[in-house]
């Protein structure tokens, strides 16, 4: 049940307009209007500040976390599977092999596209994605045996320039905690890596029949090792700063 707001006192400085006067009645209709406009005005500009935090909650759709994440090193993350493999393009539209990007250094990588609008997608990630960056780079010895992948379901819409403007200083190389925004040439050479790594996805199909894009059906963000093994699947319930950072720091101990 939605909760009943208590009725706002008016202002002194409006308290003179409610003092009856032998004004005509058309003009004390008129002033009364106007009072109760003004304490209507004066309830939105207070209460606007709560109201847009609440929106965001729920257009962000974070999950709730309800428990202390374990300490790092107290546990251990068996081996899922081995990460996929792949031509992947950079933002400057060289091509590598996506495993350039997921060995060698605890890595997170998730599928996305930059015109996402998903509450629970690519927005819930990325803001995720944003925290982690901050919180590592405040340790830049940990921040430097880190990376960051973030790998377009859209090579239509997502080339390389698409990919760089979308990064912009998040990829910048000299940063401790590098960031990598990567795409693909087409969907016949995304698709082998999404089936790699057992994403979930639907195909759009263009006039001719022909695959034009990748759509993400179910949010997974992916943690690898440095030996290039998946350690663990994150999903929108469990997508939470607190349980990825302790999660890689436990990896780093290995």
């Amino acid at each position: 049940m939605r909760r009943r707001l208590p009725a706002l006192p008016v202002p002194p400085v409006l308290a003179p307009l409610l003092v009856p006067t032998p004004a005509p009645a058309p003009l004390a209709l008129g002033l009364t209007l106007l009072v109760a406009l003004l304490a209507l005005l004066l309830a939105m500009l207070t209460t606007t500040p709560a109201a847009r935090a609440g929106t965001n909650d729920v257009a962000l759709a974070r999950p709730r976390q309800q428990f202390v994440a374990p300490a790092p090193g107290s546990y251990r993350l068996e081996v899922i599977q081995t990460a996929a493999n792949g031509q992947v393009l950079d933002t400057d539209g060289r091509s590598y092999p996506l495993q350039r990007y997921t060995a060698g250094k605890v890595t997170l990588l998730g599928f996305m596209y930059t015109y996402c609008v998903d509450p629970v997608g690519c927005p819930l990630a990325f803001q995720t994605f944003v925290e982690l960056r901050r919180r590592l780079l405040a340790q830049p010895a940990l921040a430097r045996r880190v990376r960051f992948v973030s790998l377009s379901f859209d090579p239509t819409n997502d080339t390389p320039a698409a990919m760089r403007a979308y990064a912009g200083a998040l990829a910048d190389p000299r940063s401790a905690l590098r960031w990598h925004f990567l795409t693909t040439r087409s969907v016949g050479a995304l698709r082998p890596i999404i089936d790699g790594f057992g994403q979930d996805v639907a195909v759009t199909l263009d006039p001719q029949g022909r695959p034009t894009r990748l759509y993400n059906h179910l949010l997974k963000i992916f943690l690898i090792d440095a030996r290039g093994r998946v350690r663990e699947i994150y999903t929108t319930s469990y997508l939470l700063p607190d349980v990825v950072f302790n999660d890689i720091q436990t990896l780093l101990r290995e």
